[in-house]
């Protein structure tokens, strides 16, 4: 309870919300490594996925292969980076390790949802005289759009949890609240980083839940 109780008073300590080192600063700093994080995997991960699944070849492969990433530890991909040429880049090593981390949801679920769209509608859109173009970004992808969401709702919370890992290779973000607590042997200051990252990632997964429940009515203005 001592512990809740001073993560409570470092959290409501106004000095700690303020200058280089204070939570809105960190909070930009995780929200900006995020989003390019999510940018960029959705870049390679989603063209790849929506392409494939319109074709309905070699997207198992790619997804098989992209899922392996989740079996290496992303800690262990940044160490790994950090000890190559990447590693002098500044967030590089951090962003190529998230990056990583992201491809897999984006391309799994962007590929199944590109897949499960009913065939009789794809037919039917060719038989409409419709090119395969046509029918992949005005059948395909606004049907599949609502699992595509889904994909990009589960990279970003995951993105938000696992970026605080940009602290251990010098970067920004809520990281550095909790390793500082750590340093300075605060255990409340880390409770209280731990409940800043929690939070951050509630609301990602808050804001992306209100898009999937739009998504419906974006597919069917699309189509």
């Amino acid at each position: 309870m001592n512990t809740l109780t001073g993560a409570w008073d470092w959290l409501t300590d106004s000095a700690h919300w303020t200058g280089d080192d204070g939570i809105w600063q960190r909070l930009l700093e995780h929200l900006v490594l995020t989003v390019v994080c999510l940018l960029v995997s959705c870049l390679i991960a989603l063209p790849v996925a929506v392409v494939l699944g319109h074709l309905g070849k070699g997207g198992a492969l790619a997804v098989n292969i992209s899922n392996i990433g989740r079996a290496v530890p992303t800690f262990a991909v940044l160490v790994l980076l950090l000890l190559t040429p990447v590693g002098d880049w500044g967030e590089g090593p951090t962003v190529v390790a998230l990056v990583l981390f992201a491809v897999p949801p984006l391309l799994t679920n962007a590929y199944v949802g590109m897949r499960e769209v009913d065939r009789s509608v794809v037919q039917a859109a060719r038989g409409m005289g419709m090119t395969g173009r046509q029918v992949m970004f005005r059948v395909e992808l606004p049907l599949a759009l609502p699992l595509l969401l889904t994909g990009v709702r589960i990279a970003a919370v995951q993105l938000v949890a696992t970026a605080t890992i940009a602290a251990l290779a010098g970067g920004g973000g809520l990281g550095r609240i909790i390793t500082a607590g750590f340093n300075l042997a605060s255990t409340p200051q880390v409770v209280a980083g731990a409940v800043l990252v929690a939070a951050f990632a509630l609301v990602v997964e808050g804001i992306f839940a209100v898009a999937e429940r739009m998504s419906p009515r974006w597919a069917k203005a699309a189509s």
